[in-house]
């Protein structure tokens, strides 16, 4: 198996673990929004969706960084 292999390998497997991860994460955080069992203000759920939007805006940064940077890098002449 080549080294691109390998490394492509390994974000499958990290990449779909991490988002099932996540996922799973994000859907227990949605049962706070059970009002029947928590009590929360709009404050308190805007908090929580604010740091999660922020997140995920640092993420989509990260990955069009590395794609920019790579997309550089490929430069050649002839």
């Amino acid at each position: 198996m080549t080294t691109e292999r390998n490394k492509r390998a390994r974000f499958v497997e990290l990449g779909e673990a991490r988002v099932r991860k996540a996922s799973q994460m994000l859907r227990l955080i949605g049962n706070l929004s059970n009002t029947s069992n928590y009590e929360y203000s709009q404050e308190d759920a805007q908090k929580i969706l604010s740091a999660l939007d922020n997140e995920m805006k640092l993420l989509r940064t990260k990955f069009q960084a590395a794609l920019s940077r790579r997309a550089k890098d490929d430069f050649k002449l002839g």
